[in-house]
């Protein structure tokens, strides 16, 4: 009898342990290795941690369809993409458009006046976040960037330009803390 539990105990506990080691984990935030959207199936690139000073905001990660580490590739492909950003710290309405209109003035500043009343949208939907919210900006080609709050869809940008210029804020030339970017490139 013994000879028999000590393997099946064995492998109950490697099967229950499956999906944590099929996960990234970064600074307590654990994401899926994978995510399914629109029939697509897009893999975990990478994580990264945005700090301020010395407090942790949020970890953000990053899924693509085939793993990259070339940020302009990225933002010029034409597939589907996904950032989540997972909240460690809360942070206001204003904190937030701050940040936003900050990062776009400063990855995107030529592209953005092409978007400007997206970009318009895109702050005016934006809320106030606590630790534990979740926000999710997701491109289709051809259905444009869905903006969610907590799994709750808040607008949906229809432009495709709009993408790159969202998605620039954590992949362009100055992005929030450069350790951010290489983690979500996997560097």
């Amino acid at each position: 009898m013994r000879k028999v539990f000590l393997p099946l105990a064995l492998i109950v506990f490697s099967l229950a342990s499956l999906p944590e080691l099929r996960a990234g984990s970064l600074a307590g935030v654990t994401l899926p290795d994978s995510v399914r959207v629109a029939g697509s199936t897009l893999q975990l690139n990478g994580m990264g941690l945005r700090k301020k000073f010395v407090v942790k905001i949020y970890v953000a990660g990053l899924y693509v369809e085939r793993k990259s580490s070339d940020a302009g590739a990225i933002l010029k492909s034409e597939a589907p993409k996904r950032i989540v950003m997972q909240f460690l710290h809360g942070a206001s309405k204003g904190q937030m458009t701050d940040a936003f209109v900050e990062s776009f003035n400063n990855d995107a500043p030529e592209a953005k006046k092409t978007v400007q009343a997206d970009i318009d949208r895109f702050l005016a939907a934006l809320e106030p976040v606590k630790e534990g919210d979740q926000m999710v900006f997701t491109y289709l080609p051809g259905a444009g960037t869905t903006f969610a709050v907590n799994g709750r869809d808040k607008l949906t940008i229809a432009t495709p330009n709009f993408a790159a210029v969202l998605f620039s804020v954590w992949l362009g030339p100055k992005p929030p803390n450069e350790e951010m970017k290489k983690g979500l490139l996997g560097q």
